[in-house]
């Protein structure tokens, strides 16, 4: 506890400075978010068409989930330099695999006889993707944008290794310095920031889930 005291003594001693840190993490995390979702959903969206592209598109993607984050931060330094980019290629890249996944699954996973009775009701093949299979397959869309979120926010940290700023510098800064207080106070508000931003998404995914219907 006496710990704990002692970081919040040291956040609000700093609270210029971690507000300025906290800004620079969500907007990083914020950015890679949406443009990892204008790339990588649109994937998931081909790849549930089915066909050659399926198999290679799953593969590319499946391949960025055993590539580390930092190792990616590290290889696009000698093409983006220090900095923002190299971090917003690297998360986006990071938030790609459960986007396309997940969409991928969500299309697959629709009735097809819905699909059907939605010919059947005269819709075309565009009416009933956008009015049908997306609504459907939306809150496993969502999840995986939850789960893309997560993963960005945590590893949004590794940012200060390439001078990006956010919450990531009070870790590294911990760890150098051997400070405490510092260490856990980029720790607490990662871990805030991600649950706050995976509660937020599970509410949203259950707003959009339709309705359970019991047995009769």
């Amino acid at each position: 506890m006496e710990l704990l005291s002692e970081t919040w003594a040291y956040v609000v001693e700093n609270q210029q400075r971690v507000q300025d840190a906290l800004i620079v993490h969500i907007s990083l995390s914020v950015a890679a978010l949406v443009l990892a979702m204008l790339i990588f959903i649109p994937l998931g969206v081909l790849a549930a068409r089915g066909g050659s592209l399926t198999a290679t598109i799953i593969s590319v993607v499946a391949a960025f989930r055993v590539i580390p984050s930092l190792a990616v931060i590290l290889l696009l330094l000698p093409f983006f330099g220090l900095g923002w980019r190299p971090a917003l290629v690297a998360l986006t890249v990071l938030a790609g695999p459960p986007l396309v996944l997940n969409t991928d699954a969500g299309i697959r996973g629709v009735d097809p006889a819905t699909l059907e009775a939605a010919t059947g009701l005269g819709l075309t093949n565009r009416q009933r993707f956008w009015r049908v299979t997306m609504p459907l397959a939306l809150p496993v869309i969502i999840a995986g944008i939850r789960t893309a979120a997560v993963e960005v926010i945590a590893s949004a940290t590794l940012a200060s290794f390439v001078g990006a700023g956010g919450l990531g510098d009070f870790i590294t800064s911990g760890v150098t310095l051997l400070d405490e207080r510092t260490l856990l106070t980029g720790g607490i508000l990662v871990t805030l920031l991600a649950l706050s931003t995976e509660a937020g998404l599970s509410l949203l995914e259950r707003r959009v889930s339709p309705p359970r219907t019991n047995p009769a």
